[in-house]
């Protein structure tokens, strides 16, 4: 998503696209091709998962953003720590396929069972304390999902559930949320509407102090329209966080 995303804003050429679904062809992961603009080492390209927080820049007609793709394997939660902590709003994407429902499980570790990354991703973000929040329902154009209003309905249902089980608030989660449908393969819903949904009207949500009421559709919306710049306190006592002492 990271990669269409930032092709879509005109922050990828065309040429250096195409190395890069070369590079994926080769490889035999034609559908990575967006994902290797920030996945550069042999070894993510080679597993197909982020290992290091990665940042890439890109501009909307009012910000300027920088991005950190953070890895979503629990192999590197060390990692996508280091990289959430640093964030003012956080996208979180969870996936339409087949691989939702356990993307979102509770886990039991007496048992075994491992949490979900997605839910584990979500807990996280909010005891770091990032205060907006993004969820795109990504892999629309999948076989699963087939760009179905029901499919989006169950997950934005199970996935709002779960954020308040993990520690949102529910009036944040009712009111100041967008849940969107999106596709990063296709393009759908990042800058421009898709024509394959029609059935999705965007999402009303309630920004800032005023509580002022914006109209969703996109990705791009949310990061226009929705985000806010933080309060940077700069007149405070510096404070600074150590992650080794050597």
């Amino acid at each position: 998503t990271t990669g269409r995303l930032i092709f879509e804003l005109g922050g990828i050429s065309d040429r250096e696209m195409q190395k890069l679904k070369d590079e994926a062809k080769a490889l035999g992961k034609d559908s990575f091709a967006f994902a290797f603009y920030m996945d550069k080492s042999k070894e993510e390209r080679a597993r197909g998962v982020t290992i290091a927080c990665t940042t890439k820049e890109f501009f909307t007609d009012s910000y300027h953003y920088t991005i950190i793709d953070a890895p979503g394997h629990r192999d590197f939660i060390k990692n996508m720590i280091t990289g959430a902590s640093q964030a003012d709003v956080g996208p979180l994407m969870v996936p339409a396929d087949g691989n939702f429902i356990t993307s979102i499980a509770k886990g039991d570790h007496k048992a075994g069972q491992v949490q979900g990354q997605t839910r584990q991703h979500a807990r996280l973000l909010n005891l770091l304390g990032v205060k907006q929040l993004i969820v795109g329902v990504s892999k629309m154009d999948c076989d699963v999902a087939k760009y179905g209003k029901d499919r989006f309905d169950e997950i934005r249902a199970e996935v709002t559930t779960m954020l308040v089980k993990v520690g949102w608030k529910k009036d944040f989660v009712a009111k100041n949320l967008p849940v969107i449908p999106i596709s990063g393969w296709m393009g759908d819903n990042l800058i421009t509407k898709s024509t394959k949904m029609d059935w999705w009207k965007g999402c009303d949500v309630m920004v800032g102090k005023e509580k002022e009421k914006v109209h969703i559709d996109t990705l791009s919306d949310a990061l226009e329209k929705m985000v806010r710049i933080p309060p940077r306190p700069v007149d405070k006592a510096l404070r600074m966080p150590v992650s080794g002492v050597y």
